[in-house]
């Protein structure tokens, strides 16, 4: 316990540090959020992949899904990398840049207003993201609480207290520029410690083969290609986290904020092999929970014989990776989950002050007062988000799901298509994100259907509405 309290200590002091040299460095609203868009492929590549999987990968979905679909999660793991990753970076990245510089434009919604010459999809993108990031926001932050509580024995209030704390100081420092910093260090802590979750996990398990006869005996589907909910679910988990990517604000802000072409090229190969290894080994080890886990033997992570999802995986942690080893695995998915809230509170506070309250109250805002502005956003946004994670009202996978798919069915169809086509058109534009949004909230509330599906078909609508609306209004108009 003193071990891992000392290596906590000086791992929040080493992120003090960077934070501190950001802030010594960031002189403008452009420093603090795009790191004066001169930030290079490696760090950009980090942040991106950091960015992406947090404590919901290993806490809430490599639990649930893990436990669930067997072998057949690995799907998920394998898109992410490569339609999440790679082909976001190489269909959207420099195409990314490049209009940042010619429109000028530092956001995604500052973009779809002068793409579309639309201030309501301004209006409408901006307040959508301060909402529904905030539950993701809490889902990251119930993942590390979770975690926290079963390394160190406090109670979930305690330390949801004291990782709000440290993330409102980290945040508010330096900005983008102290994060691309700070996640090159989490993105090597990352794949050190998986590498070392994986080596253990197999050697607990006698190795692969013997993992694999196990799983097996459980259920023989839970080894094969589709495990046993079926072909919808696990495609709906697929298409939800490796399609949604390419409209995620607080992922496209990576591109603005890079260097140049050439960088691109470099980090696209290196956040390609990133996904893979993070993507690969979490889902892996999720899977052999039904091995390593049972009601008889770890009483904390079922209720009335079933598991409780977001409890399976620190269980299970505790109960595979030596506890010399252990303090590397904290690290591991405190620097997945710090990078990640950076992202999400960076991107949600620069929906209110620049899209919204610098777009439509007040124009004239001095760049020092955005940037002050962009930090007592940081406060709010986080303290909002930590009230969410403790009231806990759903799983972790519900959650992110939800702000995903209403996220993914917003943007995907005037971001992706305003990009690739200038045939698109406002009336287009518009209708595809309000009724993607409208389809994934009903589907949700309404009709309860799970939340990665009814984000799956909210998206799926407003990727299909913008052409089809485009088309059909251009028609009548010739």
């Amino acid at each position: 316990m003193a071990a891992k309290i000392i290596v906590i200590a000086l791992y929040s002091i080493m992120i003090i540090v960077f934070g501190v040299i950001g802030l010594r460095k960031t002189k403008s609203f452009s420093d603090f959020f795009l790191g004066g868009g001169k930030i290079g492929p490696w760090m950009t590549a980090f942040s991106y992949g950091t960015a992406y999987f947090s404590a919901v990968l290993f806490i809430g979905f490599a639990g649930k899904i893990g436990w669930n679909f067997g072998y057949s999660g690995l799907w998920i793991a394998f898109f992410n990398a490569f339609v999440g990753v790679l082909g976001v970076w190489g269909l959207l990245g420099w195409k990314i840049k490049k209009i940042s510089i010619e429109y000028k434009i530092s956001t995604m919604n500052e973009f779809l207003e002068k793409r579309y010459n639309s201030k309501f999809l301004k209006l409408f993108g901006s307040i959508s993201i301060f909402i529904f990031m905030i539950p993701y926001s809490a889902a990251v932050f119930m993942g590390l609480s979770y975690l926290f509580k079963s390394n160190f024995g406090i109670e979930y209030w305690q330390a949801l207290a004291f990782i709000g704390l440290f993330t409102a100081i980290y945040m508010v420092l330096g900005g983008y520029r102290s994060i691309a910093m700070i996640d090159t260090m989490f993105g090597i802590i990352m794949s050190i410690g998986v590498c070392i979750l994986l080596f253990s996990t197999l050697n607990k398990g006698n190795g692969l083969i013997n993992i694999t006869e196990m799983l097996s005996k459980i259920s023989p589907k839970l080894t094969q290609v589709i495990g046993p909910p079926g072909f919808w679910p696990l495609f709906s988990l697929v298409f939800l986290t490796s399609v949604a990517p390419f409209a995620m604000p607080q992922l496209i802000q990576k591109f603005y904020a890079i260097k140049d072409k050439k960088s691109i090229r470099t980090g696209m190969i290196a956040s390609t092999f990133f996904a893979i290894l993070i993507g690969g080994v979490a889902y892996f080890i999720g899977s052999t929970t039904r091995i390593f886990l049972s009601p008889n033997a770890n009483p904390n992570a079922f209720l009335d014989g079933k598991p409780v999802y977001d409890i399976l995986m620190p269980e299970l942690l505790s109960k595979v990776i030596p506890e010399s080893l252990s303090v590397l695995i904290l690290l591991l998915i405190i620097s997945a989950s710090m990078s990640t809230l950076a992202a999400i509170v960076l991107i949600s506070s620069s929906s209110y002050a620049k899209d919204f309250y610098a777009g439509f109250i007040k124009k004239d805002i001095s760049d020092k007062n955005l940037t002050t502005l962009m930090r007592v956003m940081n406060l709010f946004f986080i303290l909002m988000s930590v009230i969410l994670a403790y009231v806990n009202f759903d799983t972790i996978v519900a959650i992110l799901g939800i702000s995903w798919g209403a996220i993914g069915s917003i943007f995907l169809g005037p971001f992706v298509w305003g990009i690739f086509s200038k045939k698109m058109t406002k009336f287009g534009a518009i209708s595809s994100s309000l009724l993607g949004l409208l389809a994934c909230m009903s589907l949700y509330f309404i009709y309860k259907i799970p939340s990665p599906q009814a984000g799956t078909i909210g998206m799926m609508i407003s990727l299909t509405v913008n052409p089809v609306f485009s088309f059909l209004q251009n028609l009548v108009k010739k």
